[in-house]
């Protein structure tokens, strides 16, 4: 462990410790190296580094602070990483490996924790898929928002947070430019309908089932779209 990484680890440490809550501001530079016993130098590049995590925010004039430390902020990073892989095919097939661990196991979380509004929500969705399914452009915004709004109902906001990361709007895309096919959209709108069956009976078992057909149904007709020719143009549009 370099000597950087060490002073990143003893912020850390105040700050988990809660010597250094959500909200508080640092000491001045000075103070906060003599405090943990670093050269002032090694001290800057530790906060530094903890603020392109944002774990710390700088701000100009007033000082550094620990941030609000919500998952949505600190792995705001991850999606950006994920992005730089989608020119990668296998990278892109292990991100649908690690979507295929998670969301199952998210949508049956969700069945035992829904609401009626947000049963109402994933449906909005769903019908919304259905009148787009000829704007593949529109059909991802929708299918993006059909996802989210299932695992927000587990009031889980870092599984929200981690499953938005690898499996965004910009992995949907890829997904379904890939459906060529107009008998492979239909089946895949019948995957989120039925989906939306099982947690409308609020049942965890038959939810985790349909996502995870939905997830190797999704994994199989990509695999087979990357084989068969150059993947398509990546979407940075959201």
């Amino acid at each position: 462990m370099s000597l950087t990484d060490k002073a990143i680890q003893q912020i850390r440490e105040l700050i988990r410790t809660g010597v250094l809550p959500p909200g508080s501001r640092l000491p001045p530079e000075p103070d906060l190296a003599a405090q943990l016993g670093l050269s002032r130098n090694l001290a800057r590049e530790a906060v530094k580094a903890l603020a392109v995590a944002r774990v710390l925010e700088v701000r100009r004039g007033d000082g550094t602070y620990v941030t609000s430390l919500q998952p949505r902020l600190l792995f705001e990073g991850l999606g950006g990483a994920v992005e730089l892989l989608q020119g990668d095919s296998v990278a892109l097939q292990d991100l649908m490996e690690v979507r295929r661990l998670l969301e199952p196991a998210a949508t049956a979380l969700a069945a035992t924790r829904i609401t009626d509004d947000q049963l109402t929500e994933v449906k909005a969705h769903l019908d919304a898929m259905r009148e787009a399914r000829d704007d593949v452009e529109l059909l991802n915004t929708h299918d993006t928002a059909f996802h989210r709004a299932v695992v927000s109902a587990t009031g889980n906001d870092t599984l929200l947070t981690l499953l938005e990361a690898i499996s965004g709007r910009t992995l949907r895309a890829r997904v379904w430019r890939g459906l060529v096919d107009a008998r492979a959209a239909d089946r895949t709108l019948a995957e989120h309908e039925a989906i939306y069956r099982a947690l409308s009976v609020r049942d965890a078992s038959l939810s985790h089932a349909a996502a995870l057909l939905h997830v190797n149904s999704t994994e199989q007709g990509l695999r087979e779209h990357l084989r068969d020719g150059p993947p398509p143009e990546t979407d940075h549009s959201g």
